[in-house]
């Protein structure tokens, strides 16, 4: 039995098991979210640490690190550093020229595959295997599909012609960041659909069956009912798809290498540049680090704009 003591009223009180007793009796517990926790601590919560800590310093992998104090983060607002100003403002043209074409997209095949469609099971199983294949190895597809002059994209607009001679895709800045988005609007809207479906199928049918003895057929279906049922789930979508379109990296490092010039550098391909060298320039850990914690304040300010914008929506509505 458990010893006990008595408390001023007279009641037994259980007595308070030590930290060694506590880890004895629950040992399965915390053996069982060990992996969890070492992996965590290894691989997030060291390297943010690392990061941190490295962002105050000169180090270009080898020799002594040098403290610089906040001179890496002045850097970063330099006027000279225009490239760093380039790579946000194009980061936000990919998103918000991305999430325009992959959200309603996505929403569009949901719908049409909810409903009696026949081979649905297999549209939305080819619909979702771009998201299970490597960015890399489909920008490297796109990229063959956009070369410029014996690319296939290329040789269809001048066989039907389209066009006379042909495009220079990725060798102009606007035609360049315009198959940066497609491709991963190609990458990401499968698995966008399948959160819009798993959505629709949780309304009840009830409801469906009582909008359309009051009207609501066709269009006013959607907008009516689907969507204000479906808006908690929406807003989840949109900002998981947000954060995951800020933080682009490989399909443009494989497709333009942010290039022309920087039209279409974006905030993690300038990072990668100092943080491995490039153009035989030595690695700049230290600058990288403070570019990196720049990126993430910039990702966690408009998560967290959204959030709120989206919690003031739920009060009004």
């Amino acid at each position: 039995m458990t010893a006990s003591t008595v408390g001023a009223n007279g009641i037994k009180l259980p007595k308070k098991r030590g930290v060694l007793a506590e880890l004895r009796r629950h040992w399965v517990s915390y053996l069982m979210i060990a992996p969890v926790a070492i992996g965590f601590l290894v691989f997030s919560l060291y390297p943010n640490v690392w990061v941190i800590a490295l962002s105050f310093f000169k180090y270009a992998g080898f020799g002594q690190p040098q403290f610089m104090g906040l001179r890496n983060f002045i850097r970063t607002f330099s006027p000279l550093e225009m490239v760093w100003k380039t790579a946000i403002r194009n980061t936000f043209i990919f998103v918000f020229g991305k999430l325009a074409m992959e959200l309603p997209l996505a929403m569009a095949l949901a719908v049409m595959l909810s409903g009696k469609v026949r081979g649905k099971t297999m549209f939305r199983a080819v619909y979702f295997l771009p998201n299970v294949t490597s960015p890399a190895v489909m920008a490297l597809v796109f990229y063959f599909l956009f070369a410029s002059y014996n690319g296939i994209i290329n040789a269809y607009l001048v066989k039907l012609g389209v066009v006379v001679e042909p495009i220079q895709w990725l060798s102009q800045g606007g035609t360049a960041m315009f198959v940066c988005m497609l491709v991963s609007v190609w990458q990401n809207f499968g698995i966008n659909m399948v959160l819009f479906l798993s959505a629709i199928q949780a309304i009840p049918q009830d409801v469906y069956e009582s909008g359309e003895i009051d009207g609501a057929v066709g269009v006013k279906k959607f907008f009516y009912i689907t969507m204000p049922l479906m808006g908690r789930m929406l807003q989840v979508i949109l900002m998981l798809a947000l954060i995951g379109s800020l933080r682009t990296f490989d399909i443009v490092n494989v497709l333009t290498n942010g290039g022309p010039g920087s039209s279409t550098e974006v905030m993690m391909t300038y990072i990668y540049r100092y943080f491995f060298g490039s153009g035989g320039s030595k690695p700049a850990f230290g600058y990288a680090s403070a570019l990196g914690l720049q990126a993430s304040v910039i990702v966690a300010a408009i998560t967290a704009i959204y959030l709120f914008v989206s919690r003031k929506l739920d009060d009004v509505y």
